[in-house]
């Protein structure tokens, strides 16, 4: 793992703003009833690629399905959810635990399950 990509997750962890280089996390709180439910949200080069909550963190490549885009979101994937992002021929696909793999088309927008 690149440091960079150790200290957005330590970020991400500590639930704490964070900015290094084309890598940013901002944490945000919103109202919902009598609570706050607590939002993560990853940025590479100002694209939100990641949106982490309590139980879900979707994704997106943004339309760059770059080896960079790959690896932060590989990070958080592995990390909070037991998933991934791989290639093959030149494509995405997404794998996630009990579920078959599937691609990932460019520009779009996928949610696992926190485990």
């Amino acid at each position: 793992m690149r440091v960079i990509e150790q200290q957005m997750l330590d970020a991400i962890r500590n639930r704490k703003d964070w900015k290094s280089s084309n890598t940013r996390v901002q944490v945000t709180y919103f109202p919902h009833g009598d609570t706050n439910i607590e939002r993560i949200n990853v940025y590479l080069h100002d694209n939100l690629i990641a949106q982490i909550r309590p139980d879900l963190v979707s994704i997106c490549d943004c339309g760059w399905q770059t080896p960079t885009t790959k690896s932060r979101l590989n990070v958080i994937l592995h990390n909070l959810c037991g998933a991934g992002i791989y290639q093959k021929n030149h494509k995405w696909f997404a794998t996630a635990i009990e579920e078959d793999d599937w691609r990932v088309e460019v520009n779009s927008h996928h949610h696992f399950v926190r485990g």
